[in-house]
């Protein structure tokens, strides 16, 4: 077959009457139809080979490469690049071999239900994903829409909200939007009530109780936020960290020595998708980071059990790293230094005279920047008030060329 081959088109709970004619064309002529059972319920007739996607749908894209040379159409819902099917099928099929033909997504059919302007107005998804995630979210006068797992994720949302200081949060979910069995529920996060149904989109528009701390997404949360043992990375020498590991969307971290977790947490939040890898030999402090990960609404941050070098062997290449634990052994450094990429950073804090030795090492012998933070908090003396610095962090960064 020349030209493309694999047609993934949109469709709404409309169904069929709302393609247009080009898309109605590559339907019709399919020889292979591939959908939920939901969209192969509009095609009750057509004579193509039917064949149901299940979960999860890495299994369709690994598999959709063997239906090359048939005329194959994959229907989704809405706009497919929209949290779509598209994006993971076309890890495997190269854009050139395909045809996408979109639909109005779920995100512009309920910012119309709403009269949001789209572009003031986050849109994330839960949909197969934690809902933990939308603990990420919240903050005074955001608008967001979101994308359901199922009927549950509502009620958690409702309940995140409340836990977070947001109890008088407008939620409006649309059930099934943009067919005839479109379903509307207005209420509240701290009185939400309504039964809906699984294909739903919420959304929220976030109302804080008067007394709420708002927890922002740039680097430098406060201490209390995370629970720790009191050694962890503190927050002004967090953020600048951070500002010197630069997240970035769908960036990898390897926090090496991650402790509570603090840092690979805020490297998550920080920019869309990003990912961080834990390396932590302590298994209480495990415990922390993964109970500080769901607070703070990253529950996809991984860990490992054990001691680098040893325990960077077969993870995902970094685009940086962080050495906040095991800095004075050597080994670690050159280890880290290794597996970077071209344009990958390192940054490496140490406040013990031997894990600075090492730092300054490794800047004599490689170059990078070496800075000193030294940190002064005002504190009680007496019946007044003076300065108490805490231990100061000696930090290297570094930059492949």
């Amino acid at each position: 077959m020349n030209g493309p081959w694999l047609n993934i088109v949109g469709i709404t709970e409309e169904g069929p009457v709302s393609l247009p004619p080009s898309a109605r064309t590559l339907v019709e002529a399919s020889e292979v139809l591939i959908g939920g059972e939901r969209h192969l319920a509009m095609f009750p007739d057509h004579p193509a080979e039917k064949i149901a996607w299940t979960r999860p749908l890495k299994h369709l894209a690994e598999r959709i490469v063997d239906f090359r040379g048939r005329r194959t159409t994959v229907l989704a819902t809405g706009d497919p690049l929209n949290f779509g099917v598209a994006a993971k099928l076309l890890q495997s099929v190269p854009v050139e071999e395909t045809v996408i033909v979109p639909a109005p997504s779920a995100f512009s059919l309920v910012a119309a239900r709403m009269g949001w302007s789209l572009p003031d107005v986050e849109t994330i998804t839960l949909h197969g994903r934690p809902a933990d995630r939308f603990r990420a979210w919240p903050a005074p006068g955001l608008r967001i829409i979101a994308l359901s797992g199922d009927a549950k994720t509502v009620p958690e949302v409702a309940r995140m909200l409340v836990e977070s200081g947001y109890g008088p949060s407008r939620i409006s979910v649309f059930g099934h939007v943009g067919g005839p069995k479109e379903s509307r529920a207005d209420g509240t996060a701290s009185g939400w009530y309504a039964d809906v149904p699984d294909l739903n989109t919420m959304a929220v528009e976030c109302i804080a109780d008067a007394d709420t701390v708002f927890v922002p997404r740039v680097p430098g949360l406060d201490d209390g936020l995370f629970r720790h043992d009191g050694k962890m990375t503190k927050r002004e020498v967090r953020a600048i960290t951070l500002s010197r590991l630069m997240p970035a969307r769908g960036a990898v971290l390897w926090d090496v020595g991650s402790g509570c977790g603090s840092v690979g947490i805020e490297w998550m939040r920080s920019a869309p998708e990003a990912r961080a890898i834990g390396i932590e030999p302590d298994a209480g402090r495990r415990s922390m980071a993964a109970e500080n990960a769901v607070a703070l609404g990253v529950p996809e941050f991984r860990q490992i059990d054990g001691h680098a070098p040893a325990a960077l062997s077969d993870l995902p290449r970094p685009d940086a790293i962080f050495i906040g634990g095991g800095v004075s052994d050597g080994a670690v450094i050159d280890a880290c230094v290794e597996a970077l990429p071209k344009g990958g950073r390192l940054v490496a804090n140490a406040v013990t005279l031997e894990g600075q030795a090492q730092l300054m090492a490794a800047h004599g012998q490689m170059g990078g920047d070496l800075t000193r933070i030294g940190i002064d908090r005002a504190s009680p003396v007496g019946a007044m008030t003076g300065w108490r610095p805490a231990m100061p962090v000696m930090q290297w960064a570094w930059f492949r060329t």
